[in-house]
């Protein structure tokens, strides 16, 4: 496997680091266990021949032109993770370079990916219109906003679709590496996730905070407001647009453009952090934490706890979740 990293300036460090040493330990390890796979080669490509990272590190690159044979093209995070450092970093050059190799390598067979902030600068190329695709959660509202044509799954840590394969947030670059081990080798990819005792994270949505992503529309911020206050209680949207002051309509509207999920999803997503916030810091049983978050009883609230976080709800309180 033939893998071109696309360094550019600013460049995430621990980002393009992580993919680096996955691949390096996978090259290490497929030798000391004798798993007879060829070496994944690994060439640094940049706008020119030398890129400073976002710790102010230079690193030698090559350029667009000395790019040898690819299978993948991967892009790391660039190092802007607020919207007021990202939208001009996005209009600099060497980003909007990049989306002509981009397209072009694209168009040659290679299958590209990216990881957290680097979604942003494969969108800029064009080359995720029309396809699925994840990002930074906390930069979702901004990604889905910018990119209307993208079809955005912001709860997962790795999307495919069709020839791009896009990562969550951060750490997600070691979750991208070890993604495309898999596609070549499923046991090389478990033997490195060993050896960097890293575990399975198929979501981001254990680690998003609703509350900032809320702050993204005073609309939407003004009904996490109300959806809070009134947690315990059924929901009701008719009730909540009154409060609000507008309608129905436009409630689900905004909603949808900002988060990318109804009214209601936006609740059900409260009720369970504020569920797992209560499981973790309190001993409280299921059933008055099911109470106190709206639910009528805790059969209801486990059935949602382990189909939205998976076997990790074992983490919070197991006694709880073995009672019948």
């Amino acid at each position: 496997m033939n893998i071109v990293v696309l360094a550019l300036d600013k460049v995430f460090d621990t980002g393009l680091a992580a993919i680096l040493d996955v691949f390096t330990t996978a090259n290490e390890l497929n030798a000391l266990h004798e798993l007879q796979l060829p070496p994944l080669t690994v060439e640094l490509v940049g706008v020119s021949q030398q890129v400073r990272t976002a710790q102010g590190m230079q690193r030698a690159v090559k350029t667009f032109d000395e790019a040898g044979a690819m299978d993948w093209v991967v892009v790391p995070a660039i190092g802007h993770k607020l919207p007021d450092t990202l939208l001009p970093a996005l209009a600099q050059s060497d980003v909007q370079m990049a989306a002509t190799p981009l397209q072009n390598w694209a168009g040659q067979g290679a299958k590209i990916a990216a990881a957290c902030i680097g979604t942003f600068v494969l969108a800029e190329s064009g080359l995720l219109d029309h396809q699925q695709a994840t990002t930074t959660w906390w930069l979702a509202p901004l990604f889905r906003q910018r990119y209307p044509n993208v079809q955005l799954l912001a709860e997962q840590m790795v999307v495919a679709s069709g020839n791009v394969v896009t990562a969550g947030a951060a750490l997600s670059h070691v979750d991208l590496a070890l993604w495309l081990l898999r596609q070549r080798s499923p046991a090389q990819a478990a033997l490195v996730a060993k050896y960097l005792i890293v575990d399975s994270r198929p979501s981001q949505a254990a680690y998003m905070i609703s509350d900032h992503l809320a702050r993204s529309h005073p609309l939407v911020e003004q009904f996490d407001r109300w959806a809070r206050a009134h947690l315990a209680e059924p929901f009701n949207l008719d009730l909540a647009a009154a409060a609000l002051a507008t309608s129905k309509r436009t409630l689900a509207r905004r909603m949808d453009e900002v988060l990318g999920i109804s009214p209601v999803k936006y609740v059900q997503q409260l009720r369970l952090e504020r569920a797992v916030h209560l499981l973790k810091t309190t001993t409280l049983g299921i059933e008055p934490i099911a109470e106190q978050v709206g639910y009528r009883d805790g059969v209801t609230l486990r059935n949602l706890l382990r189909r939205n976080l998976g076997t990790g709800i074992r983490q919070l309180r197991s006694s709880e979740f073995r009672k019948r």
